[in-house]
C-alpha cells in the first residue's frame, strides 16, 4: 500500500576525478509499521538484499538508526530514519587475485593509501576481467585482513578515479573504516585537488563551475553537463590558474561533489577541454595556430602523454579510528611533466605574433 511505502534517497556520487562507490538510502519508517527486527525489515525493503548482506552491513556499522549505529536485534519503530551504506557495484565473486605492482603511500590495520599510476584501471568490468587494482588488493590483502576476498571490492573502495587519470586513492580494509570514509565522502569533508592541463587561456585566475552532470542525451556511454538542471545531479567544480601556456593553461580543480568525469565535463562545459582528452574534444588542436611545426609539436605532446591530462594530487581526511587529520600529495607523473616542460620550451622560444590566434 502507498501508506508502507519507504522514502528511498539514492545518493550516488560518481567522481571523476574520484567516483564514489557507495550508495546512501534514507528510509522513514512508516507510522503504522510494527516493531521488527531491522535485518528482517531491511531484508525485504531494499531490492536484492540478502540477509547475509545486511547482516555484513550492521556488523559494519553501516546501518543507522536516528544517527547511530544499532545491532541486528534492534527493532524498528515508528518514524526511525534509518539510513544504510552499501557499495553500489554488484558484489563480484569472480576476482582474480593477482600479484600486481602497488604503490602504496600508507597502510595500517584500517586504510590504505594508493598512487595509481596511469593506465590502470580500478575495478573489473566489460572489457577489464582482470590485471585491476582490485585483482593487486584481491591479492595483497589476501593475508593481511580477516574480510573474504569476494568482500574485498565491496569494503575496500570508497572512490576511484578513471584509468587514465593518476593519483591518490584511499582504500578501507574493514567494513567500520569503509562507513567512515562513505560518509565523509557523502559530506564533502574529503580534501580533494586535481592538477589538469586544459585547452585555452582563462580571462580570469579563478572560478566555479555550477552544471549539473549525467548522461548525454544520445550518446549513453558519455556525460554530460546540464546547466538549466534539467538532467543529472548537482555538480561543482572549483579551479584556480596555476600557469599559463597561451595556448593551454594548467588548472587546479577542487572537487565540491564527485559525478562521474565531473572535472571533464566541466571544463569541456566552459570551453577548456582537457588535453589529449579523446572522449570530450581534447585530442585534437584547440586552440593555436595552423602551422605545421604548431600541429607537429602538439602532435609530439599527444605522444609524450597518450592520455588525458588529470593527476589526483591531494588528498585528505580524517582517519576513520584515530580521528586524527590524514594529508597526502603526490608528484606530478613523468608523462605529465614532460609535457609541461616541452610546452614552457615552446612558448618562451616562440613569443606570441599578432597571427597567432588563440
Amino acid at each position: 500500500m502507498a501508506e508502507e511505502l519507504l522514502e528511498l534517497e539514492d545518493e550516488l556520487d560518481n567522481g571523476d576525478g574520484s567516483e564514489e562507490l557507495y550508495e546512501k538510502i534514507n528510509m522513514v519508517v512508516d507510522k503504522g509499521q510494527e516493531p521488527i527486527r531491522i535485518d528482517k525489515f531491511l531484508t525485504n525493503r531494499i531490492e536484492g538484499a540478502t540477509r547475509n548482506k545486511i547482516q555484513q552491513a550492521l556488523d559494519g556499522e553501516m546501518v543507522l538508526v536516528n544517527d547511530k549505529p544499532v545491532k541486528a536485534n534492534y527493532k524498528i519503530r515508528p518514524l526511525d530514519r534509518i539510513v544504510v551504506f552499501s557499495n553500489r557495484n554488484p558484489e563480484n565473486t569472480d576476482i582474480i587475485p593477482q600479484e600486481l605492482p602497488l604503490n602504496i603511500v600508507f597502510e595500517d590495520e584500517d586504510i590504505m593509501v594508493i598512487d595509481k599510476p596511469a593506465g590502470l584501471v580500478v575495478h573489473p568490468g566489460c572489457g577489464n576481467r582482470d590485471g585491476t587494482l582490485v585483482n593487486g588488493l584481491s591479492w595483497y590483502l589476501g593475508d593481511k585482513t580477516q574480510v573474504t576476498e569476494p568482500e574485498i571490492p565491496r569494503f575496500g573502495l570508497v572512490h576511484r578515479i578513471d584509468k587514465n587519470t593518476s593519483g591518490l586513492l584511499v582504500i578501507a580494509k574493514s567494513p567500520k573504516a569503509m562507513n567512515d570514509l562513505a560518509k565523509q565522502f557523502f559530506d564533502h569533508t574529503v580534501h580533494r585537488r586535481y592538477i589538469a592541463l586544459v585547452w585555452g587561456d582563462f580571462e580570469e585566475d579563478e572560478g566555479t563551475v555550477v552544471a549539473h552532470v549525467g548522461r548525454h542525451q544520445r550518446l549513453r556511454k558519455i556525460m554530460d553537463a546540464y546547466p538549466d538542471g534539467e538532467h543529472g545531479k548537482e555538480a561543482i567544480t572549483h579551479y584556480r590558474v596555476l600557469e599559463r601556456f597561451n595556448y593551454v593553461t594548467m588548472v587546479e580543480c577542487r572537487l565540491e561533489t564527485g559525478r562521474t568525469h565531473q572535472i571533464r565535463v566541466h571544463m569541456q562545459h566552459i570551453g577548456h577541454s582537457l588535453f589529449n582528452d579523446e572522449t570530450y574534444g581534447g585530442n585534437r588542436i584547440v586552440k593555436g595556430t595552423v602551422y605545421t611545426k604548431y600541429k607537429q609539436f602538439v602532435e609530439n605532446c599527444f605522444d609524450i602523454m597518450p592520455r588525458h591530462a588529470l593527476h589526483a594530487q591531494q588528498l585528505g581526511f580524517i582517519h576513520p579510528t584515530t580521528r586524527k587529520q590524514m594529508y597526502f600529495e603526490s608528484a606530478l607523473p613523468a608523462d605529465f611533466t614532460g609535457v609541461l616542460e616541452k610546452w614552457k620550451r615552446y612558448i618562451s622560444a616562440r613569443p606570441l605574433k599578432d597571427d597567432e590566434g588563440l
